[in-house]
């Protein structure tokens, strides 16, 4: 008797993998008004490594494209906009610089995003890779209606 589950009889059952040109790749768009940073975070980062599909290899660039839309309208919660201070480093001695949330909200909201987001994947180059899939744009619009995006809440 044949089981389609890949069992062999023998005791052990064989593990599909992927492959690259296995992989289908979607367009998919998230508002980001009045959603709380982490949790939007978590839901593009989930989207981006490829987790909610069922044939996840976690070695394969395999999830989708994700585009954010209404960055300057993300939630933040308790006093993380007067109180968090996001730090880089020039390379330099003495050049560590400081720059407070507040200020990076107002002229650049994107980037306090891409930031939450890029520290939720891994930190290889794979993770580098997959976060390439991701667009955020301030406003409520974007240029990418050719790859008929599908609109997640």
């Amino acid at each position: 008797m044949a089981v389609e589950s890949g069992y062999t009889g023998s005791g052990t059952v064989k593990t599909y993998s992927m492959k690259q040109d296995e992989i289908a790749k979607d367009w998919v768009v998230l508002d980001a008004n009045e959603v709380p940073l982490g949790r939007l975070a978590t839901r593009v980062a989930t989207l981006l490594r490829g987790k909610h599909k069922p044939g996840f290899t976690p070695h394969l660039d395999m999830g989708d494209n994700v585009i954010v839309v209404n960055a300057a309208q993300v939630k933040l919660t308790g006093q993380k906009l007067d109180k968090k201070i996001y730090l880089h480093h020039t390379g330099y001695p003495g050049g560590q610089r400081e720059t407070p949330l507040k200020k990076l909200m107002a002229s650049r909201p994107d980037e306090v995003v891409i930031r939450a987001v890029k520290g939720m994947l891994p930190k290889t180059k794979l993770g580098r890779q997959q976060l390439t899939n991701l667009r955020v744009y301030a406003g409520g619009e974007h240029p990418h209606g050719p790859q008929q995006p599908k609109v997640l809440d």
